[in-house]
Formats: structure tokens, sequence, C-alpha cells
């Protein structure tokens, strides 16, 4: 190694923290797929359960690597790392949307029950501290017709069950025929090979990774001063519901700045676990928003389920309330969440490296 060119300021060496970070990574994928295929034919509840964990730990190491190369790739070999970044990606995303389509089953069932019940309905209308987590006048908009959403709930109910439950079924066929397929054999063989050698390039052996991190943490700055914190801090606005209730399919436009935001935060955490690993502090400020933006997602996607289902032909008008108002509800948390996030967001940092 060159290390009298080594710039004093930047930190340890680039290529070996980097490349005992990725073996570790690799390693992990390793190990979780070998779990994942040892429970892969069980049909016990905790076989099953093993299972589940297993498909997490393929995607917590799966994200993890594809992060770092993406945020470190000055210091890896770019025709390697652009090749396998995306193909990561694609592992990911195929084996996250079984769990995302049940998580949000549960949660618009959950939501059904709550506003459909027999006191909680109007004490929300009324109480917005009756929710937690709801920033005050976020829920007075929502109709109080009791009657008429009981009516419609069970229907709705029935409705979002088939359809994601469907959904779910086709997420889990593709996950398995994913796993299966010459693709992800591909995709292995790279991570295996990856736990035992990094492609580095000249410059990870003279050069730190604190640039490189404090860039990933500039773009999330940036990104974050570009949402309307403001705004955040005032009750739900109708264009976005009026917006998810039209014929229009699209993803609602609002959203995709705060889940840019979200992507961004990941990246910014993963660049910190890279450079400092188990000794890294806790940033109580990162680590509740990025809990806010969580909430965000899964309530802008339980919305939009809910308006999907609502455009299902020929359904009943009590059916169609129903599931206006849920798609109102979750409209509320995605309002509530980005008002927890610009108030994480706006505290005072504890413990940031």
């Amino acid at each position: 190694m060159a290390q009298q060119h080594l710039d004093p300021t930047a930190g340890p060496v680039a290529g070996d923290t980097l490349e005992a970070y990725l073996q570790a990574q690799a390693t992990e994928f390793l190990r979780a797929l070998r779990q994942h295929r040892e429970t892969g034919g069980a049909t016990a509840t905790n076989g099953v359960e093993e299972a589940v964990d297993a498909a997490r730990a393929l995607r917590r190491s799966a994200r993890r690597i594809s992060g770092t190369l993406h945020t470190f790739r000055p210091f890896l070999d770019e025709g390697w790392s652009e090749g396998m970044r995306p193909e990561l990606a694609w592992l990911s995303g195929t084996l996250a949307r079984e769990h995302a389509y049940g998580a949000r089953l549960e949660r618009l069932l959950a939501a059904l029950h709550r506003l459909s019940g027999s006191s909680a309905f109007p004490a929300q209308a009324a109480d917005p501290d009756a929710h937690p987590g709801t920033h005050p006048g976020a829920r007075a908009q929502l109709p109080s017709e009791k009657g008429a959403l009981t009516v419609g709930a069970a229907k709705a109910g029935a409705l979002l069950e088939r359809q994601l439950t469907l959904a779910r079924t086709r997420a889990h066929s593709a996950a398995l025929q994913a796993l299966g397929s010459s693709r992800f054999h591909a995709v292995a063989d790279n991570v295996a090979v990856l736990a035992s050698e990094v492609p580095l390039t000249a410059s990870a052996s003279v050069t730190g990774l604190r640039p490189l991190a404090a860039a990933a943490e500039e773009r999330l700055g940036d990104a974050v001063a570009g949402l309307p914190l403001i705004t955040a801090g005032h009750p739900y606005n109708a264009e976005a519901l009026v917006h998810g209730l039209s014929a229009d399919t699209a993803p609602q436009p609002q959203d995709s700045p705060w889940h840019q935001v979200r992507l961004l935060l990941r990246l910014h955490r993963y660049a910190c676990e890279v450079r400092f690993g188990d000794e890294a502090p806790v940033d109580v400020r990162l680590l509740t928003a990025g809990q806010a933006l969580d909430r965000h997602r899964d309530a802008a996607e339980a919305a939009a389920a809910a308006a999907s289902a609502a455009r299902t032909p020929r359904i009943a008008p009590a059916t169609a309330y129903a599931l206006g108002v849920l798609h109102a509800d979750q409209r509320h948390e995605v309002e509530a969440a980005r008002f927890a996030f610009q108030r994480a967001w706006m505290r005072e940092t504890v413990g940031t490296p």
C-alpha cells in the first residue's frame, strides 16, 4: 500500500474497512441463504418462521451490499459494481413483496375495524388525541356516518382480503421462482466471491472513507431541505385525497420526495455502519426520523391499496364509501408520519458520528 499518500483528514484507509464490511455482509447473506434452503420445505410453524427470518436476513444483507456499492463506488471495480447493484435490488425487491402485501392487509383490516367500531369512529372524529401519533386537527375532517361505514366495512374488508391475499400468493410464487432461477444463482455466486475477495480500485488503498460518507450525508440534507417541512406541521391536506380517489392510478406525487429521503437516509446509515461498524454511536434523531419515514411509506401504500380497491367495478355504494373513508384515514396517517419526521429532524442531533 502507498500509505505515504494517505489523506490524514480522510479517516482510515478505505480499502481495509470497506473490504471487512462487504465480506461480513456477504457472509451474512450466504448464512441466510443456507438457512432458507434448510427451512424452505418446512410446514411446521417454527419452520415457516425460520424461513421468513432467513428471507428477511437475505434482504437485509442484499440492501447493505447494494447501498455500500452505491455510496463507495469510486473504490470498487466499476464494471463489477454496476453489474451487481441492480441484481441485488431485484432480489431484495422480489423477496420483500410477499411480506409487504401481508403487512398491508393486516394494517388495512385493523384500520377498518377501528373506524367501524361502536365508539371509536365518532370519538376519533371529535378527539384527535384518541389516535396516538396524529397531530391536532388531523382527524377532524373524517366523516362520522358510523352506520353507513359499518355496513360497508365488512364487504370492504373481504374485497381487500381477496385482492391482497391474491397479490401475496403471487408474490410468494415469484419469490420461490426467483430463488430457483439461474439469475439468483449468479447473484449468489458473485456474493460468494465477494465473501473472499473484494474488487477494490487502487484509490481505495490511499484514500479514506470520510469524503464519500460525508457526500452521502450531504445528499440526504439537500433532499430534506427540499421537503415541505413547514406544511408537514399542519393537518391533512385535501389535495392528496382528491388525487387518490380519482380515476388516475398514478402514484401520489406528493409522496415521491419523502420516499427519496427515506432511501437516502438508509444509505447514510449504511455509510456510518461501514465507517464505524459496531462502534458507531446511536443517532437518536436519525433512528426516530427513519421510523417516521417507514410509517409514511406503509401508510401511503395502504392508502393506494384502498383507492385501488375502491375502483373495482360494480361494488356497492356502502363498500365504496368504507374504502373512501379508509383511504382518507391512511392519508391522515401519511400526514401524521410527515409531522413526526419534521419534529424528529428539527430536534437537535444526539450522538451524531
